[in-house]
């Protein structure tokens, strides 16, 4: 039975998923939201079924008397060592990697696996599986062989193994000893003119010295730091770093909770995660990724210059992103659909508007970046602020995606006020002060409005729509957007009713009514960090800090999160690894934090 019990490697380029056995089981070629090549995570059987071992979509190497593993990362990098064991005291290392590095001026950033196995104790036997699908998992790649490689080709894709392990005992999947060091490439269809081994330590060798340096260059928080620092490596890795995108999780359809067909394709880029991941980002002093992805955010901006505003792109901001079912995938743990594409790219959420002026506030005043904001840029967001007006009490699918309902939602609301209230601010700090005036105007009578229609007198609460009574985790964010301070008496006593009535021991719910698949089943983890985050505002500290800590446990053995995890038996569910989960891992850590003079 597959579980969420991974690793992530990767280079900014492609990413692969490996499990505590060394199997990798989830890669996209020739990039995150590309064709799954490895799919057996999501082409799994149903719970209390063995997979079969002609399983496809991996690629195992089996010990032979396999008894045990020990898994974890190299120090501070993205680089996976498994050491296996077996029943007879033989053991190997595999090293799993994909190569970064900056050669020649440019990071080099293929797209390509690379494992080193190691024989460390007596004689291992291993076999090797490499089963790679194509057409999401449809189709069984035609293989040719040269004397060091292998090639599997279909009519859209051609990959290659190069190895110096025997070619033939891998095409048999015969088992065999490892007496000496072996090495495997495997990714784009190109010829490796140079000595396979040596080409494979060096890559090793400079891609764990980047990943070092890259660490070394962060500002982190003094307690929590390898927590924080796994996090950031694994938000830098949902970095597409060609056009500076990054992704909600590396995965499609892991449900959000078993028995569920809350299955949703998230290898793509929202627009509601960029004021989030950039405060991560911004915190962490990862200027350069910071920069890059409010110039994707930007760029995306221009091209809905004569269209509304999609809620979430491609890594390459293509915005069709049309919803079907690759039925040929079991789904993970039998539990289909298989999604690829997403609806929600269709819908109307108006706190997009909201998202894009608060990522872009940094550039006006962060002095640490090269592309600061300047008059046109500016001038663009006023263009959505003005759709942020338009919008501000009209109804949409609002922060969850509801996909048969749209109500007046407080959350999108709120982000209209926040564009008005963040260009006001722009408008004062570039010297306009007829435009901050005028945005100030219209941020006040939204504050206004908001303070009337998504305030309910008898819950003393705000509430998840306009004139409604319902609850959602997003009401969190009203100090966090500085809506009201965090002393002011509405939001302490709206944080009260969420935290009362949707929390499950110490896990938040992200809201409890019944949607379009009825009630939720799993809590939604950045909403537990949220939680964290608004006690710390309202001075309850110990509580915050007790509450971060439990989160942390949640964490599975390599230190990552997915997007939620059941309450009652604390097993991860939902795509993987989570962005949103690791943001908010990286900003409670943040704020909690106690210096060190505090500490020693």
């Amino acid at each position: 039975m597959p579980t969420l019990d991974l690793g992530v490697i990767g280079n900014c380029s492609i990413a692969a998923l490996v499990d505590f056995r060394a199997r990798i089981l989830w890669s996209c070629f020739p990039r995150f939201d590309g064709d799954p090549t490895f799919c057996a995570l999501v082409n799994s059987p149903s719970e209390g079924e063995e997979a079969p071992e002609t399983q496809t979509g991996l690629f195992a190497i089996d010990l032979e008397g396999f008894v045990r593993a020990e898994t974890s990362y190299l120090p501070n990098t993205a680089v996976m060592s498994t050491v296996l064991h077996d029943d007879r005291g033989n053991a190997v290392e595999i090293i799993d990697f994909a190569p970064r590095f900056t050669d020649h001026g440019r990071m080099f950033r293929p797209p390509q696996l690379v494992r080193r196995v190691v024989p460390i104790a007596g004689r291992p036997r291993i076999k090797v599986r490499l089963r790679p699908r194509f057409d999401y998992g449809a189709t069984k790649p035609d293989m040719t062989r040269g004397s060091n490689h292998i090639r599997f080709v279909s009519a859209h894709q051609a990959l290659r193994l190069t190895t110096t392990a025997p070619v033939s005992y891998i095409l048999e999947e015969r088992v065999f000893v490892v007496d000496r060091p072996l090495v495997f490439f495997f990714g784009s269809d190109e010829r490796m003119q140079a000595d396979i081994e040596r080409t494979a330590r060096e890559f090793l060798d400079r891609t764990i010295d980047h990943w070092r340096g890259w660490v070394r260059s962060l500002s982190i928080p003094f307690e929590w730091q390898e927590a924080v620092i796994r996090a950031a490596i694994t938000l830098k890795l949902c970095n597409y770093e060609e056009t500076g995108a990054i992704v909600a999780a590396l995965t499609t359809s892991i449900p959000e909770a078993e028995g569920t067909q809350r299955n949703w394709d998230y290898r793509y880029c929202w627009l509601r995660d960029a004021y989030f991941v950039i405060h991560a980002l911004n915190r962490l002093g990862a200027t350069r990724t910071m920069e890059d992805y409010i110039g994707f955010i930007n760029d995306a901006v221009d091209d809905s210059a004569n269209d509304r505003l999609r809620p979430l792109y491609s890594i390459t901001r293509e915005s069709n992103l049309d919803e079907w079912v690759a039925d040929s995938l079991a789904g993970y743990r039998g539990h289909a659909p298989v999604r690829i594409g997403n609806a929600a790219h269709l819908q109307v959420q108006n706190d997009v508007y909201g998202s894009v002026v608060l990522a872009s506030t940094h550039a006006f005043f962060d002095k640490r970046l090269i592309r600061t904001g300047d008059e046109v840029l500016f001038e663009r967001l006023e263009e959505l602020g003005l759709r942020a007006v338009a919008a501000f009490d009209q109804p949409d699918a609002g922060p969850w995606e509801l996909r048969n309902t749209i109500q007046v939602h407080t959350f999108s609301s709120l982000m209209c006020w926040a564009a008005c209230d963040r260009l006001a601010k722009i408008a004062t700090g570039l010297g306009r002060s007829e435009r901050a005036q005028f945005w100030r105007a219209q941020a006040d009578r939204l504050h206004d409005v908001l303070s009337t229609r998504a305030w309910n007198d008898d819950l003393q609460s705000f509430v998840s729509t306009f004139d409604g009574k319902d609850l959602d985790a997003s009401l969190l964010l009203i100090g966090e957007l500085g809506f009201h301070s965090n002393t002011h008496e509405r939001f302490r006593s709206t944080v009260q009713l969420v935290q009362k009535k949707l929390c499950w021991d110490e896990l938040l719910f992200r809201y409890i009514a019944e949607d379009d698949f009825g009630h939720p089943k799993s809590a939604f983890l950045i909403c537990s960090f949220w939680l964290v985050d608004a006690l710390h505002a309202l001075g309850k500290k110990d509580e915050a800090r007790q509450l971060f800590e439990v989160l942390l446990s949640y964490r599975n053995a390599l230190g990552l999160l997915s997007e939620d995890v059941d309450p009652k038996t604390g097993e991860l569910w939902g795509n993987f690894p989570q962005t949103y989960s690791m943001v908010g891992l990286i900003n409670s850590a943040v704020r909690l934090s106690r210096r060190w003079e505090e500490v020693l």
